[in-house]
């Protein structure tokens, strides 16, 4: 008997998680985080639904009609949306092929029934983005004269101003600065470890300055800049409680805004990408700008508001179809970039 076949389910599992996807694949922790409780969720179907204790999972067990069930279970008592069942059934497929390419006949068994579970496509639901004028008033929420006001200006300031991701505001260093003469940029780290350099405009990076110096952190390259009440690295978690928390406030004094039904620090980064395209900014640059790896997700991502492919047909037809056209080119809109960008 191979020493495997004792539990070759959960000897490989274990090597997944503490050896090949940190050390050998480099993945980074949230990823981990996602793939970890797809699995808690699995051993614990396994165990309450299908009364096999964890460590009598084996790969044949978890054959296609099994497998069907569990996602089933984690709709219907979990309550789980489309999208993230994609994400657990994501995470279930990537162990699959790495337990198949070490254990091929233990394996096989579970990897076929993976490929075979289809979860429906969810439907798109348009991005929540705040308008300039919310950004604005965003902004003024937070009172800058006590701590926690003025670290939460800043941060929401940093992320509106380098289209920045909550897990990238929180890993920002004093060393992620690049101050010469006039300009300052932040090195941001994006998802798979690649680094990029983002240029922050000098209101933003005067008031970064302003908060690193406040927290006298200024000669301390490897401090994180954003701290919790707890820890010295703020977590996602925190970042989404304050956008929450001044979303809430924002709706209650503003009534005719914030009209979406939720807004997510995510929301902060989709308004900067639509702002710098409706001020005209190439596709290309936005791309490099907000660390995508392919254009189409830089289409995806900002999609260009309809006030805005109104007032380009409008320029259009009042220059090509006016009768009244006088020759003169029409103003080139596209060209006002807005105070934030400049």
């Amino acid at each position: 008997m191979r020493k495997t076949d004792k539990n070759s389910f959960m000897n490989l599992l274990e090597q997944y998680f503490t050896v090949h996807l940190p050390v050998s694949k480099g993945v980074r922790p949230n990823t981990i985080t996602s793939y970890k409780i797809a699995f808690r969720l699995l051993i614990r179907f396994m165990c309450d639904v299908k009364c096999i204790n964890a460590d009598k999972i084996t790969f044949e067990s978890l054959n296609f009609d099994t497998l069907t069930d569990f996602f089933n279970w984690i709709g219907q008592e979990r309550k789980c949306s489309q999208t993230t069942k994609k994400q657990r059934l994501v995470a279930l497929s990537s162990f699959a092929f790495y337990a198949q390419n070490r254990d091929f006949e233990a394996a096989t068994v579970f990897r076929n029934s993976v490929n075979k579970v289809s979860i429906k496509k969810a439907q798109n639901k348009p991005r929540s983005v705040f308008t300039r004028e919310e950004v604005a008033i965003l902004l003024s929420l937070p009172d800058g004269k006590s701590k926690i006001g003025f670290r939460n200006l800043v941060l929401m300031s940093v992320m509106y101003a380098s289209g920045a991701r909550a897990q990238e505001v929180c890993d920002l260093m004093v060393g992620s600065i690049v101050c010469d003469r006039d300009k300052t940029w932040l090195i941001i780290k994006g998802k798979g470890g690649k680094a990029r350099r983002v240029g922050i405009p000098f209101a933003c990076s005067t008031l970064l300055k302003q908060y690193i110096k406040h927290r006298e952190i200024a000669g301390l390259p490897n401090r994180h800049i954003f701290s919790s009440l707890t820890n010295e690295h703020m977590t996602v978690s925190c970042v989404e409680e304050i956008f929450k928390k001044y979303v809430n406030i924002a709706k209650e004094q503003n009534p005719a805004l914030f009209l979406e039904d939720s807004y997510t620090p995510h929301s902060m980064r989709h308004a900067t990408a639509t702002h710098m395209l409706n001020a005209g900014v190439p596709l290309v640059v936005l791309k490099n700008f907000l660390g995508h790896e392919s254009l189409q997700s830089t289409m995806i991502y900002a999609q260009i508001s309809q006030s805005t492919v109104d007032r380009y047909i409008k320029d259009w037809n009042d220059k090509w179809f006016d009768n009244n056209n006088s020759g003169e080119p029409a103003s080139d809109s596209a060209n006002a970039v807005i105070d934030f960008l400049r």
